[in-house]
């Protein structure tokens, strides 16, 4: 069992940024991906950004592609999503998901459906 708790969630206007944070506690696996998730208000959950503990690869939607960056702290069992340049459709409910084994995620991430672990999000406001 792992535990995740989002964090750094908050207002911000529209070209500014956030730096969200994922810690992890608990069981740690050997191998493993961790995606963020978004969910606007009547929308679906989107799986926007991803990185393999295996091989370091990560994935961007084209939606958030040279605007967010995903990273990890291995030492601190923690992944990072530094977001630059938000926009009003940023707005949504951020989380961060783990699903166990050794994948890759240069072509894409693992849909929602196939994470294991959830945090409980953190909600992102992005103002006109």
């Amino acid at each position: 069992e792992v535990q995740l708790v989002e964090s750094g969630g908050g207002l911000v206007q529209a070209g500014g940024s956030l730096r969200l944070s994922c810690a992890a506690s608990g069981c740690i696996f050997d191998s493993y991906a961790i995606a963020w998730f978004r969910q606007a208000p009547g929308k679906d959950r989107e799986g926007f950004s991803c990185i393999s503990s295996s091989d370091g690869s990560t994935y961007y939607a084209d939606s958030v592609k040279g605007r967010f960056t995903i990273s990890s702290d291995n030492g601190k069992d923690a992944v990072y999503l530094q977001m630059n340049s938000l926009k009003t459709e940023d707005t949504a409910v951020y989380y961060c998901a783990v699903e166990p084994g050794e994948h890759r995620v240069w072509a894409g991430c693992l849909g929602s459906s196939d994470m294991g672990y959830w945090g409980k999000g953190t909600l992102v406001t992005v103002s006109s």
